[in-house]
């Protein structure tokens, strides 16, 4: 058995495989970390901006009379 490990580990081709293996296993965990990363961040940023909107219709809203709020509301409910 030993024989055989040791087989391995002194073939330089065995050894540039296995270290090509590694390598492209190393560069797709890579790759796949900062792809996650990236679609982390591009909704975090797509939050930020759904709430800026928001916050920009609840002050509109609120800055409203409340005759005016009822009846631009009354024109979104569905009763």
């Amino acid at each position: 058995m030993s024989a055989i490990v040791a087989w391995f580990l002194s073939n330089p081709t065995v050894l540039v495989i296995g270290f090509g293996i590694i390598a492209a296993a190393g560069a797709w965990f890579k790759g796949r970390l900062s792809g996650a990363k990236a679609e982390r961040l591009n909704q975090i940023a797509a939050e930020a901006k759904a709430r800026d909107i928001s916050d920009q219709v609840q002050n509109d809203v609120g800055s409203l009379p409340a005759d005016a709020a009822r009846e631009e509301l009354s024109r979104w409910s569905k009763s």
